[in-house]
């Protein structure tokens, strides 16, 4: 794959990045992105068994927050689509329950955030349960989506062609995303996403670069965008062999 594609960071970091891929088609580069959102496998809370629940909310209303609360996913080949770990939450008001109040009966499985408010406890009122997280896909609830934010946009190529008019001002020109500037990649949030802040005084052209494509990729940390995007590109693999093999009998 290395000697077919060229893969470079433009903003990195674990749950948020910006990548340009080039050598991809557009066919390709949507693949991937419903990949991303629809086929990598991610736990999520499923079933819940209240104990105690003498809050303000509906036991159904409590499950939904639970089942919206993102999980750590453990590495491949750890669990199998459907395989179960229990959760269980167990606070008494005053106090507000958090995410973070869940404890797991796996270390690999884990509330990939502390600090997400669950419900508002009064004095008095207690929240007791127990949860049920699987393995699942996006495509069958978006509660297993680990990509919030997966999109991309072709990179451009920007020029400066020539001076503008003395006296004239000029227009504003917005492009957001990425751009190539003598061979180098730009992020237009540097200059506010408008090119005559970039050029001042000078006339632009702007460009799609063929067969190149800017993404954009954001997880709730089940896991890093690293692996969300590996995890995404074995799956159109593993259902492209499939095929072949079809294909073959």
């Amino acid at each position: 794959m290395s000697a077919e594609y060229d893969v470079e960071f433009v903003e990195r970091e674990e749950r948020d990045a910006r990548f340009l891929v080039q050598g991809i088609t557009p066919a390709f580069a949507n693949g991937i992105r419903r990949a991303m959102l629809a086929d990598v496998p991610t736990m999520a809370i499923d079933t819940v068994r209240f104990v105690e629940n003498s809050s303000v909310m509906f036991d159904e209303q409590l499950a939904l927050r639970l089942g919206l609360v993102p999980l750590t996913t453990p590495p491949v080949g750890e669990f199998v689509e459907d395989d179960t770990v229990t959760l269980s939450i167990d606070v008494e008001g005053p106090a507000t329950a958090y995410s973070g109040d869940l404890v797991s009966s796996d270390d690999l499985v884990q509330p990939a955030d502390e600090n997400v408010p669950i419900i508002d406890l009064k004095d008095g009122q207690r929240l007791e349960a127990e949860a049920d997280a699987v393995l699942d896909r996006g495509k069958d609830h978006a509660k297993h989506q680990g990509g919030v934010a997966v999109g991309y946009r072709h990179l451009q190529r920007v020029a400066a062609v020539e001076d503008l008019p003395e006296f004239e001002d000029p227009d504003r020109r917005i492009v957001r995303g990425v751009i190539e500037e003598d061979g180098e990649l730009v992020p237009t949030s540097e200059f506010d996403h408008d090119l005559s802040n970039r050029y001042p005084g000078k006339e632009v052209t702007l460009e799609d670069v063929p067969n190149s494509f800017v993404f954009h990729v954001e997880t709730d940390g089940s896991f890093s965008v690293e692996e969300l995007v590996t995890r995404a590109a074995d799956t159109i693999e593993s259902r492209a062999t499939e095929l072949e093999n079809a294909v073959q009998l």
